[in-house]
């Protein structure tokens, strides 16, 4: 997959794609029902598949100081697109200047001049252009303007539910990774650099890499099993974990982090950057009578991360096993 960050001078083979255009956080299966949709009209033309995106998120540019609600980062999001098989993903800069584009101005600079789409596929819900005028109705006005085809794609869901990135994070906020995975049709992972910390698992013999989440939705404070990837160049390993998301009471710490056991491995992790699938939630956060009452629980949620991840439904050797059977 290739990534283009600019509309402007974009290489020749990235040109006369058909493009799905959305934030796409989180890429959720009704992302990819828009993605797939794509790559069906792609594969029929003969063109290149693409995905546009923006960083930052548009919701994040206008109301910096709002709680934090992201469900992927930029790196997190393309790691889903290329597992997806997309050809290239447009990730442009959502600044002041491209906010004041008004609808017609994005399509014609963005879409027709810069990428040359052919075929444009979007959700039912894609608001575009300065104060938010352009809608799919105004899309389709547009295309055939400029001589591009447009497909809006319904909503899609499962029995009552519609598969939304809103409907994920009330999920994690409610402490059901595996209820979030049904809707991502993939575990939810975070992504973070390891930071230093005070070091006290390991004097306790269960050593954490400690991640604090920028940026991201909160889930529910607490202990999950989790699967921990490993960056190797372009290959990721994923190790079996054990992670505390919350605020550890029992030292009262007051800061917000996410600390994670890598299950039966040894290494130095400092410096680099992790992902981290949540799998299942094992319980909530809280105060222990001191440290030998604490690691005693410690190993109990540990053994209880190992039979959870050893069941047949969690089993996965590489990135495309995350997948969530529908």
């Amino acid at each position: 997959m290739q990534i283009v960050r600019d509309y402007h001078d974009v290489p020749q083979g990235c040109r006369g794609l058909v493009l799905a255009i959305g934030n796409f956080d989180g890429v959720h299966r009704g992302h990819q029902a828009v993605i797939g949709e794509a790559q069906k009209i792609a594969a029929r033309l003969k063109v290149p598949s693409g995905v546009m995106t923006f960083e930052p998120h548009s919701r994040e540019f206008f109301a910096p100081d709002a709680p934090p609600f992201r469900l992927s980062t930029m790196e997190t999001k393309a790691a889903h697109l290329k597992w997806l098989g997309v050809d290239v993903m447009a990730a442009l800069t959502f600044d002041r200047e491209f906010s004041q584009k008004s609808a017609e101005e994005f399509v014609r600079d963005v879409l027709v001049e810069g990428y040359g789409v052919v075929h444009v596929v979007v959700g039912y819900d894609f608001i575009f252009g300065h104060k938010r005028q352009g809608t799919t109705v105004v899309l389709a006005e547009l295309a055939r303007k400029y001589g591009f085809g447009v497909t809006v794609v319904e909503p899609v869901g499962e029995e009552t539910v519609i598969f939304s990135s809103t409907a994920i994070r009330e999920c994690l906020k409610a402490g059901e990774p595996r209820k979030a995975a049904t809707l991502l049709g993939h575990w939810w992972e975070v992504e973070g650099p390891v930071v230093g910390g005070d070091k006290r698992g390991r004097t306790i013999g269960f050593p954490t890499a400690n991640i604090p989440l920028v940026g991201y939705h909160y889930p529910k404070l607490g202990v999950y099993a989790v699967r921990i990837g490993l960056h190797h160049g372009s290959h990721v390993d994923w190790i079996d974990g054990v992670a505390n998301f919350g605020m550890r009471p029992t030292f009262d710490k007051q800061d917000v982090l996410l600390e994670v056991h890598l299950l039966d491995w040894t290494g130095d992790l400092y410096g680099q950057s992790l992902r981290v699938a949540f799998v299942d939630y094992i319980r909530p956060e809280m105060k222990f009578n001191g440290i030998e009452e604490l690691t005693a629980q410690i190993v109990k949620d540990a053994d209880k991360a190992r039979d959870i991840l050893a069941r047949p439904e969690n089993a996965q050797t590489r990135y495309a096993d995350k997948k969530v059977p529908n």
